[in-house]
């Protein structure tokens, strides 16, 4: 199983003093303040105890309603999962595949999910600047499942809802399962996207509060699972799971404020625009239409995006991620905008100039 590298980075980081840490996919927003009365309340009235393994009934209505209020569409809360994390969310949804087919560059756990489970594991490239995948990609491959992000972690690019609809109906066409990868939903810069449920009603769906809804410490995610999944996927929970954490679940029960998460898209819109801006001068980066990434490509600087990422961290004090994580991609570096633009401004400045001294 490969190392996670960018923990690694983290790690050296917080070692050192004065960094500005762009490495770890992180938000630094907090959530709604109603979140935090309700966790209070929770531990008021002693809610230590399990819950029931698909997790609270109220919970999974809550989500079933957002997808009625983001997406109109319809879910059934007996088709909801809530997870600890998305990990848990990825481990049932890798049982009921064989040959996992994904493009790259992408979340480097995935693979290590796969190789965990004895899943066969396809990593399809793509390219700058869209890195989407087409179905064209698919024809020659033998695979069982597809699983596909939107917004992509690392690049933060998304799929389109004509792009997404195509992939849904071919996956619907040659019977292949579509696990959707949707954790960074609700940060996108465009009206254009959608969930796949909307196009295909037999699509896992993989989700969580950790970034649009700024609570990755209480690791709570869900997922959507067909109909003839359910049950299976349930009992797999029972045993991994028993249950989330109860209190997190009770927490994020408030975490459903349009208007706060309105604000918290709002704000990482406006770091994505200055840091881009910045930047794109000095690397060819695909613009990101979600998440808080940028996908920077260093070839004209260096084709080792470790020893890059470690020189910068060293000399400039600007933690990032290298490449590598992410899949064959030696010549790329992410950096996260989930710092205030005060400390954008400087890691800018900062970054500009070790790129001049090399």
């Amino acid at each position: 199983m490969k190392p996670f590298i960018v923990m690694d980075v983290l790690k050296k980081a917080r070692e050192m003093k004065d960094v500005i840490h762009l490495e770890i996919g992180e938000p630094d927003l907090l959530p709604s303040p109603k979140v935090k009365t309700a966790l209070l309340e929770a531990v008021k009235n002693d809610k230590f105890f399990y819950t029931e393994a698909k997790g609270l009934r109220k919970l999974r209505e809550k989500i079933s309603k957002h997808y009625k209020n983001f997406y109109d569409v319809e879910v059934d809360p007996e088709n909801i999962i809530i997870t600890t994390g998305t990990s848990t969310g990825f481990l049932i949804a890798f049982h009921f595949a064989k040959k996992i087919a994904t493009p790259t560059p992408g979340y480097p756990c995935y693979e290590n999910f796969a190789e965990l489970e004895n899943k066969e594991f396809i990593k399809i490239p793509t390219k700058f600047p869209e890195y989407n995948l087409k179905t064209e990609d698919l024809e020659s491959i033998d695979f069982d499942t597809l699983m596909i992000s939107s917004p992509n972690n690392p690049t933060g690019t998304i799929y389109s809802k004509e792009e997404l609809k195509e992939i849904c109906e071919f996956t619907k066409n040659n019977s292949k399962l579509l696990i959707s990868d949707e954790l960074y939903h609700g940060l996108v810069y465009t009206d254009n996207y959608t969930t796949a449920l909307k196009y295909n009603k037999n699509a896992i769906i993989i989700n969580g509060f950790s970034k649009f809804f700024c609570m990755p410490g209480l690791r709570i995610g869900w997922m959507i699972v067909p109909e003839n999944l359910k049950r299976e996927a349930e009992i797999i929970a029972q045993n991994i799971l028993i249950s989330a954490p109860t209190l997190s679940q009770y927490a994020v029960l408030e975490a459903f404020d349009y208007e706060h998460l309105q604000k918290t898209k709002e704000e990482f819109q406006k770091r994505r625009d200055f840091l881009y801006e910045e930047l794109k001068d000095i690397f060819p980066i695909a613009k990101p239409e979600g998440a808080f990434y940028l996908w920077c490509d260093i070839s004209k600087y260096s084709n080792d995006s470790l020893k890059f990422a470690n020189e910068m961290l060293e000399k400039a004090k600007v933690a990032t991620t290298p490449g590598i994580d992410f899949g064959e991609y030696n010549n790329f570096i992410r950096i996260a905008y989930t710092k205030n633009i005060e400390e954008l401004k400087i890691a800018a400045k900062r970054i500009k100039n070790f790129i001049n001294s090399i």
